[in-house]
Protein backbone atom coordinates (compact mmCIF):
# COMPACT_ATOMS: atom_id res chain seq x y z
CA UNK A 1 0.00 0.00 0.00
CA UNK A 2 2.67 2.18 0.96
CA UNK A 3 4.36 1.67 -2.72
CA UNK A 4 1.58 2.26 -4.27
CA UNK A 5 0.39 5.72 -1.79
CA UNK A 6 4.52 6.89 -3.14
CA UNK A 7 3.74 5.86 -6.91
CA UNK A 8 0.87 8.44 -6.99
CA UNK A 9 2.53 11.55 -5.21
CA UNK A 10 4.26 12.99 -8.30
CA UNK A 11 0.88 12.87 -10.00
CA UNK A 12 -1.14 14.28 -7.43
CA UNK A 13 1.48 16.91 -6.89
CA UNK A 14 1.25 17.87 -10.45
CA UNK A 15 -2.12 18.22 -10.69
CA UNK A 16 -1.89 20.72 -7.38
CA UNK A 17 1.33 22.67 -9.01
CA UNK A 18 -0.98 22.75 -12.52
CA UNK A 19 -4.06 24.72 -10.65
CA UNK A 20 -1.87 27.19 -9.02
CA UNK A 21 -1.70 29.69 -11.92
CA UNK A 22 -5.01 29.59 -12.14
CA UNK A 23 -5.69 30.23 -8.76
CA UNK A 24 -2.61 33.06 -8.88
CA UNK A 25 -4.57 34.62 -11.68
CA UNK A 26 -8.24 34.65 -10.09
CA UNK A 27 -6.69 36.04 -7.00
CA UNK A 28 -5.12 39.02 -8.89
CA UNK A 29 -7.28 39.10 -11.38
CA UNK A 30 -8.71 43.25 -10.62
CA UNK A 31 -12.87 43.48 -9.94
CA UNK A 32 -13.96 47.12 -11.55
CA UNK A 33 -16.90 48.92 -11.68
CA UNK A 34 -18.73 51.17 -13.98
CA UNK A 35 -18.88 55.24 -13.20
CA UNK A 36 -19.01 58.16 -14.43
CA UNK A 37 -17.79 61.88 -14.16
CA UNK A 38 -18.49 65.47 -16.05
CA UNK A 39 -15.14 66.34 -17.57
CA UNK A 40 -14.43 70.12 -18.94
CA UNK A 41 -12.36 70.01 -22.11
CA UNK A 42 -9.87 73.65 -22.33
CA UNK A 43 -7.79 74.61 -25.06
CA UNK A 44 -4.53 76.02 -23.17
CA UNK A 45 -3.95 79.22 -26.02
CA UNK A 46 -7.10 81.32 -25.63
CA UNK A 47 -9.02 81.83 -28.92
CA UNK A 48 -7.75 78.34 -30.49
CA UNK A 49 -9.52 76.29 -32.11
CA UNK A 50 -10.26 73.33 -29.90
CA UNK A 51 -8.70 69.91 -30.94
CA UNK A 52 -11.49 66.61 -31.29
CA UNK A 53 -10.98 64.65 -28.67
CA UNK A 54 -12.29 60.70 -28.99
CA UNK A 55 -12.65 58.39 -26.14
CA UNK A 56 -9.43 56.79 -26.90
CA UNK A 57 -7.53 59.89 -26.30
CA UNK A 58 -8.88 60.23 -22.62
CA UNK A 59 -6.34 58.38 -19.91
CA UNK A 60 -7.79 57.59 -16.72
CA UNK A 61 -5.45 56.67 -13.63
CA UNK A 62 -6.10 55.06 -10.37
CA UNK A 63 -3.39 55.22 -8.87
CA UNK A 64 -0.42 53.47 -11.52
CA UNK A 65 -3.39 51.48 -12.90
CA UNK A 66 -4.88 52.35 -16.14
CA UNK A 67 -8.48 52.27 -16.34
CA UNK A 68 -10.90 51.33 -19.33
CA UNK A 69 -12.62 53.98 -20.77
CA UNK A 70 -16.05 52.87 -21.68
CA UNK A 71 -17.60 56.27 -22.92
CA UNK A 72 -16.83 60.02 -23.94
CA UNK A 73 -20.07 61.71 -25.01
CA UNK A 74 -20.12 65.76 -25.47
CA UNK A 75 -23.13 67.18 -22.98
CA UNK A 76 -22.11 70.81 -23.14
CA UNK A 77 -24.81 73.48 -24.49
CA UNK A 78 -28.10 72.05 -25.30
CA UNK A 79 -26.52 68.74 -26.12
CA UNK A 80 -28.03 67.18 -22.65
CA UNK A 81 -30.13 68.54 -19.69
CA UNK A 82 -28.35 70.61 -16.50
CA UNK A 83 -29.59 71.62 -13.38
CA UNK A 84 -27.40 74.77 -12.44
CA UNK A 85 -28.04 76.72 -8.90
CA UNK A 86 -26.89 80.44 -8.48
CA UNK A 87 -26.03 80.67 -4.55
CA UNK A 88 -25.51 84.09 -2.80
CA UNK A 89 -24.45 84.55 0.83
CA UNK A 90 -26.72 86.60 2.70
CA UNK A 91 -23.55 88.10 4.32
CA UNK A 92 -22.73 89.74 0.91
CA UNK A 93 -22.57 94.22 1.27
CA UNK A 94 -25.61 95.48 -0.92
CA UNK A 95 -22.83 96.65 -3.93
CA UNK A 96 -23.78 93.18 -5.20
CA UNK A 97 -26.70 94.55 -7.08
CA UNK A 98 -24.40 96.38 -9.35
CA UNK A 99 -23.49 92.75 -10.71
CA UNK A 100 -27.73 91.51 -10.77
CA UNK A 101 -27.38 92.94 -14.78
CA UNK A 102 -24.66 90.56 -15.83
CA UNK A 103 -26.15 87.60 -13.70
CA UNK A 104 -29.55 88.44 -15.55
CA UNK A 105 -27.56 88.31 -18.77
CA UNK A 106 -25.64 84.98 -17.98
CA UNK A 107 -29.51 83.03 -16.92
CA UNK A 108 -30.89 84.46 -20.16
CA UNK A 109 -28.37 82.93 -22.12
CA UNK A 110 -28.01 79.43 -20.70
CA UNK A 111 -29.59 76.51 -23.02
CA UNK A 112 -33.16 75.69 -22.79
CA UNK A 113 -32.70 72.91 -21.44
CA UNK A 114 -30.87 74.14 -18.54
CA UNK A 115 -32.76 74.08 -15.04
CA UNK A 116 -31.69 77.39 -13.11
CA UNK A 117 -32.49 77.70 -9.67
CA UNK A 118 -31.67 80.97 -7.05
CA UNK A 119 -31.21 80.73 -3.53
CA UNK A 120 -29.53 82.21 -0.59
CA UNK A 121 -27.18 81.28 1.74
CA UNK A 122 -27.76 82.36 6.02
CA UNK A 123 -27.94 80.61 8.68
CA UNK A 124 -25.29 77.30 7.42
CA UNK A 125 -28.70 76.63 5.35
CA UNK A 126 -29.98 77.49 1.94
CA UNK A 127 -33.24 79.74 1.82
CA UNK A 128 -34.46 78.61 -2.05
CA UNK A 129 -36.04 81.77 -3.53
CA UNK A 130 -36.64 79.76 -6.68
CA UNK A 131 -37.05 76.16 -7.22
CA UNK A 132 -34.83 74.78 -10.18
CA UNK A 133 -36.92 75.86 -13.13
CA UNK A 134 -36.66 76.29 -17.23
CA UNK A 135 -37.72 79.19 -16.84
CA UNK A 136 -35.20 81.27 -17.44
CA UNK A 137 -36.59 84.71 -16.89
CA UNK A 138 -38.49 83.44 -13.79
CA UNK A 139 -35.30 82.42 -12.15
CA UNK A 140 -33.81 85.64 -13.13
CA UNK A 141 -36.29 87.89 -11.41
CA UNK A 142 -35.95 86.03 -7.85
CA UNK A 143 -32.19 87.58 -7.84
CA UNK A 144 -32.72 90.25 -4.98
CA UNK A 145 -30.08 91.90 -2.86
CA UNK A 146 -28.28 90.28 -0.03
CA UNK A 147 -29.58 90.86 3.62
CA UNK A 148 -25.77 91.72 4.41
CA UNK A 149 -26.34 89.38 7.47
CA UNK A 150 -25.00 86.06 7.45
CA UNK A 151 -27.06 85.25 10.55
CA UNK A 152 -26.29 82.56 13.47
CA UNK A 153 -24.70 80.01 11.99
CA UNK A 154 -23.11 81.91 8.96
CA UNK A 155 -21.04 79.20 6.89
CA UNK A 156 -21.19 79.13 3.00
CA UNK A 157 -19.58 75.84 2.97
CA UNK A 158 -22.60 74.28 5.33
CA UNK A 159 -25.08 76.11 3.50
CA UNK A 160 -24.05 74.32 -0.29
CA UNK A 161 -23.76 70.83 2.37
CA UNK A 162 -27.41 71.46 2.86
CA UNK A 163 -28.30 72.18 -0.50
CA UNK A 164 -26.27 69.49 -2.06
CA UNK A 165 -28.56 66.91 0.16
CA UNK A 166 -32.06 68.52 -0.71
CA UNK A 167 -30.96 67.90 -4.20
CA UNK A 168 -33.91 66.46 -6.09
CA UNK A 169 -33.17 63.26 -7.70
CA UNK A 170 -32.92 63.16 -11.22
CA UNK A 171 -30.26 61.82 -13.92
CA UNK A 172 -29.18 65.54 -14.62
CA UNK A 173 -25.82 66.90 -14.07
CA UNK A 174 -25.10 68.97 -11.33
CA UNK A 175 -23.39 72.28 -11.04
CA UNK A 176 -23.60 75.69 -7.99
CA UNK A 177 -22.33 78.69 -8.82
CA UNK A 178 -22.18 80.42 -5.02
CA UNK A 179 -21.61 84.48 -4.55
CA UNK A 180 -19.94 84.71 -1.56
CA UNK A 181 -16.52 85.94 0.38
CA UNK A 182 -15.72 82.10 1.44
CA UNK A 183 -15.31 83.20 5.10
CA UNK A 184 -16.84 80.61 7.55
CA UNK A 185 -18.06 83.01 10.28
CA UNK A 186 -19.98 80.67 12.53
CA UNK A 187 -16.23 79.20 12.68
CA UNK A 188 -14.80 82.51 13.09
CA UNK A 189 -11.62 80.85 11.07
CA UNK A 190 -10.32 78.31 12.80
CA UNK A 191 -6.61 78.89 14.05
CA UNK A 192 -3.97 76.13 13.75
CA UNK A 193 -0.33 76.91 15.35
CA UNK A 194 -1.56 80.58 16.03
CA UNK A 195 -2.29 81.03 12.41
CA UNK A 196 -5.80 81.24 10.94
CA UNK A 197 -7.09 78.41 8.66
CA UNK A 198 -9.44 77.17 6.31
CA UNK A 199 -12.79 76.36 7.08
CA UNK A 200 -12.73 72.32 7.83
CA UNK A 201 -16.07 72.59 6.39
CA UNK A 202 -14.64 72.73 2.99
CA UNK A 203 -13.20 69.40 2.95
CA UNK A 204 -16.97 68.31 4.16
CA UNK A 205 -18.36 70.36 1.43
CA UNK A 206 -16.15 68.72 -0.98
CA UNK A 207 -16.73 64.91 -0.09
CA UNK A 208 -20.37 65.85 -0.20
CA UNK A 209 -20.10 67.45 -4.01
CA UNK A 210 -17.60 64.43 -4.97
CA UNK A 211 -20.18 62.14 -3.96
CA UNK A 212 -23.14 63.45 -6.01
CA UNK A 213 -21.22 64.63 -8.85
CA UNK A 214 -21.91 68.02 -8.12
CA UNK A 215 -19.44 70.68 -9.74
CA UNK A 216 -19.07 73.98 -8.30
CA UNK A 217 -17.82 77.50 -8.92
CA UNK A 218 -17.23 80.33 -6.38
CA UNK A 219 -17.58 84.14 -7.64
CA UNK A 220 -15.37 86.39 -4.91
CA UNK A 221 -17.45 89.37 -3.41
CA UNK A 222 -17.03 91.68 -0.25
CA UNK A 223 -18.96 90.57 2.33
CA UNK A 224 -19.73 92.52 5.64
CA UNK A 225 -18.87 93.10 8.95
CA UNK A 226 -14.94 92.08 8.38
CA UNK A 227 -13.14 95.43 10.30
CA UNK A 228 -9.60 95.99 10.42
CA UNK A 229 -8.27 92.12 10.23
CA UNK A 230 -10.63 91.59 7.13
CA UNK A 231 -7.20 90.70 4.71
CA UNK A 232 -6.41 87.57 6.29
CA UNK A 233 -9.81 86.62 6.67
CA UNK A 234 -10.24 87.54 3.09
CA UNK A 235 -7.19 85.66 1.74
CA UNK A 236 -8.42 82.45 3.28
CA UNK A 237 -11.52 82.47 2.74
CA UNK A 238 -10.73 82.89 -0.96
CA UNK A 239 -7.97 79.94 -0.59
CA UNK A 240 -11.10 77.69 0.42
CA UNK A 241 -13.35 79.00 -2.57
CA UNK A 242 -10.18 78.07 -4.66
CA UNK A 243 -9.93 74.66 -3.08
CA UNK A 244 -13.80 73.22 -3.08
CA UNK A 245 -13.81 74.42 -6.87
CA UNK A 246 -10.68 72.72 -7.84
CA UNK A 247 -11.56 69.56 -5.73
CA UNK A 248 -15.05 69.58 -7.57
CA UNK A 249 -14.09 70.76 -10.67
CA UNK A 250 -15.20 74.00 -11.33
CA UNK A 251 -13.43 77.42 -11.31
CA UNK A 252 -12.88 79.76 -8.83
CA UNK A 253 -13.23 83.63 -9.91
CA UNK A 254 -11.70 86.65 -7.74
CA UNK A 255 -9.37 89.59 -8.10
CA UNK A 256 -7.64 90.18 -5.09
CA UNK A 257 -9.38 91.23 -1.96
CA UNK A 258 -11.14 94.03 -3.61
CA UNK A 259 -14.68 93.21 -5.49
CA UNK A 260 -14.47 92.71 -9.70
CA UNK A 261 -15.72 95.85 -11.44
CA UNK A 262 -17.92 93.31 -13.64
CA UNK A 263 -18.88 89.70 -13.31
CA UNK A 264 -19.57 89.46 -17.23
CA UNK A 265 -15.55 88.49 -17.82
CA UNK A 266 -16.23 85.43 -14.97
CA UNK A 267 -19.77 84.43 -16.42
CA UNK A 268 -18.19 84.70 -20.13
CA UNK A 269 -15.92 82.28 -19.12
CA UNK A 270 -17.89 80.03 -16.99
CA UNK A 271 -20.35 80.31 -20.19
CA UNK A 272 -17.38 78.99 -22.38
CA UNK A 273 -16.99 76.10 -20.14
CA UNK A 274 -20.14 74.95 -20.10
CA UNK A 275 -20.18 74.62 -24.04
CA UNK A 276 -17.26 72.06 -23.31
CA UNK A 277 -18.48 69.65 -21.01
CA UNK A 278 -17.93 65.63 -21.50
CA UNK A 279 -19.87 63.05 -19.29
CA UNK A 280 -16.89 60.27 -18.87
CA UNK A 281 -17.64 56.83 -18.10
CA UNK A 282 -15.07 54.18 -17.09
CA UNK A 283 -14.17 51.06 -15.12
CA UNK A 284 -12.76 52.21 -11.76
CA UNK A 285 -11.54 49.46 -8.79
CA UNK A 286 -13.63 49.08 -5.86
CA UNK A 287 -12.64 49.10 -2.17
CA UNK A 288 -14.44 46.71 0.01
CA UNK A 289 -16.27 49.57 1.08
CA UNK A 290 -17.71 52.31 -0.72
CA UNK A 291 -16.15 55.54 -1.07
CA UNK A 292 -13.91 58.52 -3.16
CA UNK A 293 -11.22 57.20 -5.66
CA UNK A 294 -8.56 59.44 -6.63
CA UNK A 295 -8.09 59.24 -10.36
CA UNK A 296 -5.99 60.77 -12.62
CA UNK A 297 -7.10 62.19 -16.50
CA UNK A 298 -4.75 63.27 -19.01
CA UNK A 299 -4.19 63.27 -22.44
CA UNK A 300 -1.44 63.09 -25.15
CA UNK A 301 -3.66 65.54 -27.28
CA UNK A 302 -1.68 68.47 -28.13
CA UNK A 303 -3.25 72.08 -27.10
CA UNK A 304 -5.75 70.86 -24.22
CA UNK A 305 -6.01 69.60 -20.63
CA UNK A 306 -9.28 67.83 -18.99
CA UNK A 307 -10.26 69.37 -15.69
CA UNK A 308 -12.59 67.15 -13.17
CA UNK A 309 -12.86 66.50 -9.64
CA UNK A 310 -10.24 65.10 -8.12
CA UNK A 311 -11.84 61.99 -6.88
CA UNK A 312 -15.12 59.48 -8.32
CA UNK A 313 -17.65 57.82 -5.80
CA UNK A 314 -17.52 53.94 -6.28
CA UNK A 315 -19.15 51.62 -4.76
CA UNK A 316 -18.14 48.83 -2.53
CA UNK A 317 -16.72 45.47 -4.81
Amino acid sequence: MRRKLIQRLPIFLSLILSLLPLQAQEQTSTKTTPVRMTVTVRALQNNKRMPDLNREDVIVKQGKERLQVTDWTPVGGDKAPLDLFILIDDAAHPSLGLQFGDLHSFIDSLPANTSVGVGYMRNGTVQVAQNLTNDHDQAARAIRLPLASSGAFGSPYLSVIDLMKRWPENSNRREIVMITDGIDRFRSEPRHRGIRSISPDVDSASVVAQRTGTMIHTIFTRGVGLRGRDFWEITNGQNGMAKLSDETGGESFFLGAHNAVSFRPYLESLQRSLGNRYLLEFNAVPGNKAGLKNVKLTTEVAGVELDSADSVWVRAR
